[in-house]
């Protein structure tokens, strides 16, 4: 389960980012995070993946505590969570294959397990026969389907997809879409922020408005949320 509870975020330009979030997500939810730009969306990202911290309140993942967390138990932590970012963020001169195995080897995964699950988690996406091609002979689709491959590489609880198709045209969006969906059916929880309304609206999930910085709508299919 996630919890923000009263969350606060200042940068230390001064900026209010976060002026009180409080927003719980159950384990397994499908949740879309819709808002303005400079609405706080993207901060909320940020202090899940622990890029950033907090200025008051408290956010809670699981058992980890966000806000007393020591800088050592991060790399822990964000083995929890899987992030696919707007510009793909893919190596340019390692293959589809490698991308995905590097998420792997970083952490200590024995060459077996990678062997094994690599193939499997392309299979997935729909990537089985690109294996062999590097990211500048894929189309923009197809580069986002690697990235979401590699945020799943190490079998996260949850996959936080941040303008996951920001970068790719109407089509290809409800592809990426259907597999964060398809994703979802494996029990993970899925965190997507967007600000593309018409797939909000096709998809009829859980949806949590932000505006100023706060909590100002919370949705399930066209009802409010019980926690509202």
């Amino acid at each position: 389960m996630i919890e923000f509870k009263n969350v606060k975020k200042t940068y230390d330009n001064g900026t209010e980012a976060l002026a009180g979030i409080d927003l719980t997500i159950q384990d397994g939810e499908f949740v879309f995070i819709v808002g303005a730009s400079g609405a706080g969306k993207s901060t909320l990202t940020k202090l899940l993946t622990r890029e950033e911290r907090i200025t008051d309140g408290s956010l809670m993942v699981d058992e980890f505590d966000l806000v007393k967390m020591p800088n050592r138990k991060v790399p822990y932590y964000r083995r929890r969570i899987g992030v696919v970012f707007q510009d793909f963020r893919l190596l340019p001169d390692m293959t589809v294959y490698e991308n995905v195995a590097f998420a792997m080897e970083i952490i200590g995964e024995p060459r077996k397990v990678i062997k094994r699950r690599v193939p499997a988690i392309l299979a997935i996406v729909g990537l089985q026969d690109k294996a062999n091609s590097f990211p500048d002979q894929l189309s923009g689709g197809e580069q986002q389907r690697v990235a979401l491959a590699r945020a799943m590489a190490n079998n996260p609880k949850t996959i936080i997809a941040d303008e996951p198709t920001g970068n790719i045209d109407p089509k290809l969006s409800l592809e990426i879409m259907n597999l964060l969906i398809k994703i979802h059916k494996k029990n993970k929880t899925v965190i997507v922020v967007t600000h593309e309304k018409q797939l909000v609206d096709y998809f009829q999930q859980r949806v949590v408005t932000i505006s100023d910085g706060k909590v100002v709508s919370d949705r399930v299919g066209g009802m409010f949320h019980a926690q509202v």
